[in-house]
């Protein structure tokens, strides 16, 4: 499961950098200020989080720990709801999006949790 990690956060990130360059300089004329920063909020927790995924992808591979994969997955969940809601919402204008960014959140949370029982586990 570490490769996986390995391979789903070098993509995460890879995504993160290109769909933060398309809102710089193709759609930052185009937003409203309100929905640009909506758009940044949601590149900046993307690379965070991707970041997050091939660390435990490293971790993995030097000391497997029980929950980890959850962790993964969670920041995963948590990049494509919160992100990508983000995203969404600023793309389209339709601001009703904005509900499902909570649960982004929650799954973050969910993740970091997880990722700390992991290690505590492992002490």
């Amino acid at each position: 499961m570490a490769k996986l990690f390995l391979l789903i956060g070098s993509i995460v990130m890879g995504l993160s950098v290109v769909i933060g360059a398309f809102g710089a300089h193709g759609l930052e004329p185009r937003l409203t200020e309100r929905m640009m920063k909506n758009y940044q909020t949601g590149v900046q927790y993307h690379m965070i989080h991707g970041l997050a995924i091939v660390a435990i992808g490293i971790i993995a591979l030097k000391t497997p720990l029980p929950g980890l994969n959850g962790a993964g997955w969670s920041f995963l969940i948590g990049i494509l709801l919160f992100s990508g809601s983000l995203y969404a919402m600023a793309l389209t204008g339709v601001t009703k999006l904005g509900a499902i960014t909570p649960i982004g959140g929650l799954a973050f949370i969910v993740g970091w949790v997880l990722l700390g029982l992991a290690v505590l586990r492992g002490l």
